[in-house]
């Protein structure tokens, strides 16, 4: 199973349903959350690319972008074959 790294704040619409997604899928994933360590906030936007919103998904440290990307891979059926690498 592929690892997944989710960048994500308490108080976001968006982050709760990029997880549910997750969720639904049964897949697990390490949640990094920059309003409790706010410290991994420029991490976060490295790693990203510049990526400054939460959500910010990354699968086996490949950033996917953000909540919309994800359910847009999800939408093409391309997110799977990514969950399984």
């Amino acid at each position: 199973m592929a690892k997944v790294e989710i960048y994500t704040r308490r108080t976001c619409g968006f982050c709760v349903r990029a997880k549910s997604l997750l969720d639904q899928k049964q897949v697990s994933y390490e949640e990094i959350s920059i309003d409790l360590e706010p410290e991994r906030r420029a991490e976060m936007i490295k790693r990203s690319n510049g990526g400054m919103t939460v959500p910010q998904i990354f699968i086996n440290d490949k950033p996917i972008g953000g909540c919309d990307d994800l359910m847009t891979l999800a939408y093409q059926q391309r997110l799977d074959a990514l969950l399984e690498e």
